[in-house]
């Protein structure tokens, strides 16, 4: 396990012991971290989840009305946002810095009051026809306030995350009406 991560909540929800344990490449752009990992089970293959993740480059898939100005996360693939490339948007604050066609996506941002932020969202095989969707999220602790923001930062994500991830994994699954 590396040292940006502590365990239980609000840091880690629904990944297991080897994924919070795991190299993201987040982790090299937010040097002096706290690490928050994310984890669901998708009734998906690889490929149609990595689709569905790609969908982040347009919408959070998350409470919309907090984070979307109120509109809707679509429902139906959005032609081409699987066409990556480092420098595009995702996740409205982020940049994509790296990525692994059909497994995961990096991503940076940050501010003057943060400092560095990255998030890595990895889709991994879980057995035929299913997956795991693993998100990390890294931010800066480099002083006292932020290690204090990082924590409010974990209880907010928890929330936000845990939808987001839910949201991808029943579309990804062909269940809308649970999305």
């Amino acid at each position: 396990m590396h040292a940006g991560v502590v365990t239980g909540l609000p840091w880690v929800w629904g990944a297991r012991p080897d994924e919070v344990a795991a190299p993201f490449p987040c982790g090299d752009h937010v040097p002096s971290r706290r690490s928050m990992v994310r984890a669901v089970d998708v009734a998906a293959d690889p490929e149609t989840v990595f689709r569905r993740l790609c969908q982040l480059r347009v919408a959070p898939y998350s409470y919309d009305l907090v984070d979307n100005l109120g509109r809707r996360s679509p429902r139906t693939l959005t032609p081409g946002l699987d066409d990556l490339s480092p420098g595009q948007r995702f996740l409205i604050m982020f940049r994509i810095s790296g990525f692994v066609p059909g497994r995961e996506i990096t991503a940076v941002g940050g501010n003057r009051a943060f400092g560095p932020v990255a998030c890595t969202y990895r889709v991994v095989p879980d057995g035929p026809g299913r997956s795991r969707l693993v998100a990390r999220l890294d931010v800066t602790v480099d002083n006292r306030v932020r290690r204090v923001v990082a924590h409010l930062i974990a209880w907010g994500d928890l929330v936000m995350m845990r939808r987001q991830l839910r949201t991808l994994a029943a579309l990804a699954g062909g269940r809308p009406g649970q999305a």
